[in-house]
């Protein structure tokens, strides 16, 4: 019989995207979890009304925006003034009072609360909230982690907790704090130049050489400008760089991700964008989760929030898959959590996991998508026919903060301390290959480049061409220091 979430659903015929685990009491006297529902005892049916449905998705669920919202539009005010009246001290009672507000920005016809102990609004060990506001009419704490305009959430997992409890910003400080100056630098420049090469990649794109690196130049930049308005566009116009094919600034129509069908050229879209028209508002929520709500929890769920929030919203006709990657480093630099100087190449590790990137975006677009009324427009662009805005405003992230605590934690734990494992190596084969025979730079680099490939030993091409020049016990020591500093 399901419960809660579900049964609201049902109920109420709201159309929305399913949560990604349904609720249902069942018969066996055990609680599990069985193709997408979490299965309760019989001790947890709730009282067959709006308020028992409610009670127990707040109490078992937690918290649900899109589907709150769509409900309180659904429902008479005079139904919950009611229950709230009923029982003025509970504090979910209480809690449902301020979400109906605070989602419809709309009074019910009900006094302050006089009595009862301050409630949290998000359950923080289900999800992760800030520290929060008091609002005295409902004796409530908001700690919502965003504004009605921009407020996605993230569940408490196992998986998420054990990725906290890291400390990967720590691990990655102590890599960097055993390093010299000298390799630290040539470690930034080269994780720097893999991340924009990657960000380019992911969107199937091979631009000129000095694209990639006036974009690695604004990664590099990223946590030093505040969000607004008109950082967005100036990040644009440095990823676009040519504007003679596309429209530069926000999208003044609709938007979708997909391909034309071959002959009538009609979108067939995979994701869907928000509309034009409520651009100005997701922009801003997302302005204000920056500046005001990504400092109050961790900063890799904090970026995964912004980023992936940005990429459904997709506001701009092209370059927000980059934009999107860009804001990960905009919040992890800007809360500190990545070494000053350094970039993780996330976008590297996400095109190694290109197919789990593609499956995480699905997770939230492909439940989106049966709800989203469009048709085609002359342009072969998509025209969103029905109010989708709560859909960008309110989703779950849970997915993507563990798909991102991945990505990073590979860069912690592989690609920073191979990159100075393999620059320190290069150092000290370099001094004393040299130590031994006069060599420019370019011929050490190109030596140590071969026995790389090679295992440690010179191919027989290398030392009948690059390398004939050199005796064959010269070749022979050689290869021992490079085979050495392997062993090391």
């Amino acid at each position: 019989m399901p419960v809660g979430y579900a049964a609201l659903i049902g109920a109420y015929d709201l159309q929305v995207p399913l949560p990604l685990i349904l609720c249902a009491i069942g018969k066996r006297h055990k609680i599990y979890e069985e193709n997408d529902w979490r299965i309760y005892t019989p001790r947890y049916e709730p009282q067959a009304t709006i308020e028992g449905h409610l009670v127990f998705a707040l109490k078992y669920e937690g918290l649900d925006l899109a589907i709150l919202k769509r409900l309180f539009d659904t429902v008479s005010p005079a139904d919950l003034e009611t229950i709230v009246r009923a029982k003025p001290t509970s504090t979910y009672m209480r809690r449902i009072w301020f979400l109906y507000e605070w989602l419809l920005d709309r009074k019910l016809d009900l006094p302050d609360a006089a009595t009862g102990t301050y409630a949290e609004i998000v359950d923080p060990k289900q999800q992760w909230a800030v520290k929060g506001e008091t609002s005295k009419r409902h004796r409530v704490r908001n700690n919502l982690p965003g504004t009605r305009l921009f407020c996605p959430l993230v569940r408490r997992t196992e998986a998420l907790e054990r990725f906290v409890e890291a400390k990967l910003d720590q691990q990655a400080g102590a890599v960097v704090g055993k390093i010299s100056a000298g390799v630290l630098a040539r470690t930034a420049a080269f994780l720097l130049l893999k991340d924009s090469k990657s960000s380019y990649a992911i969107e199937g794109e091979t631009p000129p050489q000095t694209r990639i690196q006036r974009w690695g130049k604004a990664i590099g930049e990223a946590g030093r400008h505040p969000l607004d308005v008109d950082e967005f566009l100036r990040l644009q116009r440095i990823v676009i760089g040519n504007e003679r094919f596309t429209r530069l600034g926000f999208r003044d129509e609709g938007g979708f991700v997909g391909e034309h069908e071959r002959d009538s050229r009609v979108p067939l879209p995979v994701h869907i964008s928000a509309r034009h028209e409520d651009l100005p508002a997701l922009v801003q929520g997302m302005i204000d989760f920056d500046l005001e709500f990504a400092g109050g929890i961790d900063p890799v769920i904090a970026a995964s929030v912004l980023a992936f929030g940005f990429v459904y919203i997709h506001p701009f006709e092209d370059g927000n898959g980059r934009l999107h990657r860009y804001l990960i480093h905009h919040v992890l630099t800007a809360r500190g959590f990545t070494p000053t100087g350094i970039v993780f190449p996330v976008s590297s590790a996400i095109l190694e996991r290109i197919d789990d990137y593609r499956s995480v975006l699905e997770s939230y677009s492909g439940r989106l998508l049966p709800l989203v009324r469009w048709e085609p427009t002359e342009k072969m662009n998509v025209r969103v026919l029905n109010d989708t805005g709560d859909f960008y405003k309110y989703f779950d992230a849970t997915p993507h903060a563990e798909f991102l605590f991945e990505c990073v934690r590979k860069t912690v734990e592989n690609d920073l301390p191979e990159e100075v494992a393999y620059l320190e190596r290069y150092d000290k084969f370099k001094t004393q290959v040299e130590a031994l025979m006069e060599m420019p730079a370019s011929t050490v680099d190109l030596l140590f480049s071969l026995l790389k490939q090679n295992g440690g030993v010179l191919s027989k091409r290398a030392r009948n061409k690059e390398f004939a020049a050199l005796t064959d016990d010269e070749a022979t020591r050689f290869e021992r220091i490079y085979q050495g500093l392997l062993e090391t």
